[in-house]
């Protein structure tokens, strides 16, 4: 939700939130009577750090990406107390006003948190390094003394940010999501887009054959009209969509380049009005006639006129469609990870779910593996009071032990290693991967979804191999996972997919995956200027809001009326001077891949 899991995640993905705008740093005196905790050392390993040790501290941490407001409760609550005495209060822009309202506001008061954390590394970092906002890691030996994780395994990523933000001697931040130094698709089980279908249903319909992304629309039609009603007695959609992580156009129509192999920014370069592909120096404008954003919209608008779009798309928010998805409303989806909210156990067991049912034309987009990190930004503000417990936190974060523990729960919880490698527990099987199962007092309580960590941005691929213990940090890749007995949904998948057990698996067999090369650049992102950022809000504000229109539109004249005044708008704010200079900068970043 980058993101998006932005990311999704991703993306890529996200929406935002949050709390106060208050001081950063708020301090809390532990007593006499407090229990001990432990924080890490300068190397990376823990020490005790009781109430007479270490002050109980409370951090913001202003997060561009994380889809929760307030205070982090829960196990990760629990975990980040014990091991440094430290709360996270999480600020989010884009609950508070929106990103770029939020950011602006912060930067006015001349303070941007404790923990920054950024949507990519574009235009809001360069002006916070300007104008002196963030911590340089270099200074008073503090990377050298507190970020010992970072430079052991995340050492091209630190000089990623040396050479292309810090003249060459200063470090201001850390980007995600760093890979293992090999080729190949980065994900796991699936890729951050995948075409998802209530494969029970598609079953059922004899497996129709589906060509080209609008061959979609007659299936899923008579998929809903097998089960018109979600289980709780609603109406079924295929499409049930939501406006709140918008950016520069609708991201839900975007998705449709993802399964093409394009997608909005170019590995190096913010996004902006271009569509790029992965691994082919090809570049289409979001408003090209036969691009893939605008078959988007016409496949959307067509959908809608089937009865297939969800009414309530354009007011609802994220966190609506995954109740409906819980209930079973939806009947596609382009993301893997909002599938196991349907997908539990029990469904499972039975053969219902969401699977990718691939079309002939398909080629997703991966991100391939990244030793020098993607473009969101872990970064410390400049008026902490605690730059060293910050980059403590962070520097855990990055080590083999904090990915393992953020990404997968504290072992003893969800799990345990047997002869040196990890395997699920019982719990492990029922809270994983986002599930409301209730989490033990002594693990912090509440349930296993709301206390997973809302920072929403991670350091390590998750395919990445876990140096402690020789297995990918991704549960679903341990061997003591593979070696289970399938459920009924996958066996019934894997049987018609020729065998392949996962859809990477398929996707890869069947040469059907566009994967994007790493690049040094040496150099940061070119900045926009003033003028042109201005012109691509506008411009922004115009795509969103005559897409969403265009979706609803009450008949195909209507549609192509709200197209063309959308193309006269834009063009006339300034949307073909903003997409040359995107594909300047794209054409730039096309040379770097020859090198």
């Amino acid at each position: 939700m980058k993101s998006f899991r932005k990311t999704f995640s991703l993306l890529l993905m996200a929406a935002m939130l949050i709390v106060s705008t208050a001081a950063c740093t708020s301090n809390t005196n532990n007593g006499p009577g407090n229990t001990a905790s432990t924080a890490p050392s300068a190397g990376g390993a823990t020490e005790t750090a009781g109430s007479g040790q270490r002050e109980e501290i409370t951090l913001d941490v202003f997060s561009m990406l994380s889809n929760f407001s307030g205070e982090q409760t829960g196990w990760f609550a629990k975990v980040i107390k014990d091991k440094f005495n430290i709360n996270l209060n999480i600020i989010a822009s884009n609950l508070e006003g929106g990103g770029d309202v939020k950011f602006a506001t912060m930067m006015a008061a001349g303070n941007l948190g404790d923990l920054v954390i950024f949507g990519d590394d574009g235009q809001k970092y360069l002006d916070s390094i300007k104008a002196g906002m963030l911590v340089d890691w270099t200074k008073d030996g503090l990377l050298d003394s507190k970020g010992q994780n970072m430079l052991k395994y995340a050492s091209k990523a630190i000089e990623k940010n040396k050479a292309n933000f810090g003249g060459g001697s200063s470090v201001y931040g850390i980007g995600f999501d760093v890979g293992d130094d090999k080729p190949g698709a980065s994900e796991a089980k699936d890729l951050t887009y995948n075409p998802n279908l209530r494969w029970d249903l598609y079953e059922k319909l004899g497996r129709p054959e589906i060509n080209t992304m609008e061959d979609y629309l007659p299936v899923l039609k008579q998929m809903q009209e097998l089960e018109p009603k979600s289980e709780s007695g609603r109406p079924t959609y295929a499409f049930s969509m939501w406006a709140d992580w918008d950016g520069n156009m609708m991201v839900l129509t975007k998705a449709w380049a993802g399964i093409h192999g394009f997608d909005e920014g170019d590995g190096f370069n913010p996004g902006g009005f271009s569509l790029v592909s992965a691994d082919k120096d090809e570049y289409q404008g979001v408003l090209d006639e036969d691009g893939y954003y605008m078959r988007g919209l016409k496949l959307y608008f067509d959908a809608n006129q089937m009865g297939l779009v969800d009414p309530d798309s354009m007011t609802q928010k994220f966190e609506d469609v995954v109740n409906k998805m819980k209930d079973g409303q939806l009947l596609f989806t382009f993301f893997p990870w909002l599938d196991d909210t349907y997908n539990t156990a029990e469904h499972m067991a039975e053969g219902k779910g969401f699977a990718l049912v691939p079309f002939k034309e398909e080629r997703t987009f991966s991100y391939g593996y990244d030793p020098y990190g993607g473009n969101r930004v872990w970064a410390i503000g400049s008026k902490t009071k605690h730059p060293d417990r910050v980059l403590e936190l962070i520097d855990w974060l990055y080590s083999p032990e904090g990915n393992m523990i953020s990404s997968n729960g504290p072992e003893g919880l969800n799990w345990e290693l047997k002869d040196g490698k990890p395997v699920l527990t019982a719990f492990g099987e029922q809270a994983l991967p986002a599930n409301d199962t209730a989490v033990p007092e002594e693990f912090g309580g509440g349930t296993w979804k709301d206390g997973m960590s809302q920072l929403n941005n991670s350091t390590f691929k998750n395919t990445n191999i876990n140096p402690d213990n020789g297995e990918p940090y991704d549960y679903n890749l341990w061997q003591s996972t593979l070696e289970k007995s399938p459920s009924k949904l996958d066996q019934d998948w894997r049987a018609a997919m020729g065998g392949a057990l996962t859809a990477k698996d398929y996707l890869e067999k069947n040469n059907q995956l566009a994967i994007m090369r790493p690049l040094f650049t040496g150099t940061p992102p070119s900045v926009i200027s003033d003028e042109l950022e201005q012109k691509r809000g506008q411009v922004a504000q115009v795509i969103k809001q005559f897409s969403w229109k265009m979706v609803y539109a009450k008949n195909e004249a209507e549609f192509d009326k709200l197209r063309q005044e959308m193309l006269e708008k834009a063009k006339g704010l300034g949307y073909d001077e903003v997409l040359a200079w995107n594909v300047e900068q794209n054409k730039k970043v096309f040379g770097y891949r020859k090198q």
